[in-house]
Formats: structure tokens, C-alpha cells, sequence
């Protein structure tokens, strides 16, 4: 497995300190999220997920606890609009250029608005998927949300 993807690579180019963490991808689990938290020993309230949401048709990259349920009506409001919906699976992998259980909210192949869910704040690390199946990335929460120029929300 490459540990050089698109994600990483802006991280280095910004210069955020972050770690790297594998796991076995297991395409039949019911929670990609939960499955990686457990296979990394990690609390699920850290492992965050990515989802490719449409705000008004218009695409938002929405990340929050792996162990919980994006509220999108709040998510639509976070970023001014009135209703989001989930992007189409293939749409999200043609739009970020990654397989859907390795998206990343960085250096996804079209930008789009980034949300972090609010509960990110409450601890010193937490995990982003790092662009591959099977790649996390560990960071400081802050560092994330400089990198990304993400907004922060409670949607979850």
C-alpha cells in the first residue's frame, strides 16, 4: 500500500504534522468507520467518516464521527442551503478521484466545501480517512480544519 496519496501530499505541502495508520479494508463490513476504529484499537468517536453530500445540488464533503449519523437538514443549514441529499456513490468517486471507503476530505480531484462536525474539538487527535482503503490519517483536529478551510458544525 502507498502511503503517498493526494491527501498526504497536502498535508506535506502545508506542512501539518500527522501520522499514518493501516488497516486490513474489509469491503463487507456494515460501518467502513466502526470497522477501521476496531481494527485500529481506537474509539469510533475518532475515527472520522467522509461523506459526499449535495446541498442544494451543489457538492459539500460533510465529516463527522464514524459512530454517528450526518442530520442532513443541519448539515444544509451549516452551509447556508435548505436540503442535502447523498451523493450518488459513482458521482463521489468521479468528483473526488478516490474509491468510495478511501475517501478523503483532502485533496479530493474537484474541491468542494468542507464541514467537520463540531465534536472534533473535543479531542487532541482524530482519524480522516488518508485516500486509500485501508490508510487513516491521525490529526490534531485544528491542523485539519486549517488544511481543508473547512467550517465547523454540529450536523450529527
Amino acid at each position: 500500500m502507498s502511503k503517498v496519496t493526494p491527501a498526504t501530499r497536502v498535508l506535506d505541502r502545508a506542512g501539518v504534522v500527522y501520522g499514518l495508520r493501516t488497516y486490513d479494508y474489509d469491503p463487507g463490513a456494515d460501518s467502513i468507520g466502526r470497522h477501521a476504529a476496531q481494527s485500529l484499537g481506537v474509539d469510533p468517536a475518532i475515527m472520522f467518516k467522509s461523506l459526499m453530500t449535495l446541498v442544494d445540488g451543489k457538492p459539500v464533503c460533510a465529516v463527522l464521527p464514524s459512530d454517528r449519523e450526518a442530520a442532513l437538514k443541519r448539515l444544509a443549514q451549516a452551509v447556508g442551503g435548505k436540503s442535502a441529499a447523498m451523493m450518488a456513490p459513482d458521482k463521489a468517486e468521479r468528483m473526488t478521484g478516490y474509491k468510495v471507503g478511501g475517501i478523503s476530505p483532502l485533496g479530493q480531484r474537484r474541491a468542494c466545501p468542507v464541514v467537520v462536525e463540531a465534536a472534533a474539538l473535543d479531542h487532541p487527535q482524530i482519524f480522516v480517512n488518508g485516500g486509500q482503503r485501508g490508510l487513516q490519517i491521525q490529526i490534531a483536529p485544528a491542523d485539519l480544519i486549517a488544511a481543508l478551510g473547512a467550517a465547523i458544525a454540529s450536523f450529527s
